[in-house]
């Protein structure tokens, strides 16, 4: 069982990635607490993607230390990094990144293979596929014969079926009208509240700040860098 007391998901410090005279992130220090939802915007080039490559453990900075969970990433190999980021990272990705070949189900349990941990809470699938509108009739469909609509939804279970400290969505709402949109927030976050997930969701889309506790405009991130 997860520690859920209020305590930092993610510390970066003095991180920068890019150029050496003109970095893409330069990041003097930010903190995200247990249990917040982040609302990461900023336009089109401002280095959203490749922060939440950062965090992730997809890439390297080419300075600075990156710690999640008390963990300093930065100091990992890849496989060790990948590990981490199966166990206790949920990603929902704009383009979902499901296997077009599998099952809905065999998708979702990529997760449980993936993250190592060697417990099948079926109960907890059960009650998140039940949310989530996944019956039965879905899950034994490729998922290259979904909706946009249901890829999404199965995106989300696989994102947090071992109930991961960490939530991270890169642009997942930028395909569903408004309707399914809000649905679809509401949806991700109260799961996340349940488990005492952090949320950090990245768009471009300012509309959508209503929905979280904290707004941060990552191009003032490095910003503050210079009033340091």
């Amino acid at each position: 069982m997860a520690d859920h007391r209020l305590d930092t998901v993610i510390h970066l410090d003095k991180v920068r990635f890019g150029w050496a005279q003109n970095p893409l992130l330069d990041i003097a220090n930010w903190r995200v607490e247990r249990g917040q939802k982040v609302f990461l915007y900023g336009p089109s080039g401002s280095g959203k993607s490749t922060l939440l490559n950062l965090l992730c453990g997809i890439i390297k900075p080419q300075s600075g230390c990156i710690r999640l969970l008390d963990t300093d990433i930065t100091q990992m190999s890849a496989g060790n990094r990948d590990r981490f980021r199966a166990k206790h990272i949920g990603m929902i990705f704009q383009q979902f990144n499901l296997l077009p070949y599998l099952s809905v189900k065999e998708n979702i349990n990529l997760a449980w293979e993936l993250g190592g941990t060697g417990q099948r809470d079926e109960n907890f699938l059960a009650h998140m596929l039940e949310r989530l509108e996944l019956g039965n009739e879905l899950l034994i469909r490729r998922a290259d014969s979904l909706s946009v609509g249901q890829q999404q939804r199965v995106a989300v279970a696989r994102a947090l079926l071992n109930k991961p400290e960490l939530i991270i969505a890169d642009e997942p709402t930028s395909a569903l009208d408004s309707e399914l949109r809000d649905q679809f927030l509401h949806l991700l976050l109260s799961c996340a509240e349940e488990s005492q997930a952090t949320v950090v969701f990245v768009s471009h889309d300012k509309s959508l700040k209503s929905y979280f506790d904290i707004h941060q405009d990552l191009r003032a991130l490095s910003a503050m860098r210079e009033d340091a």
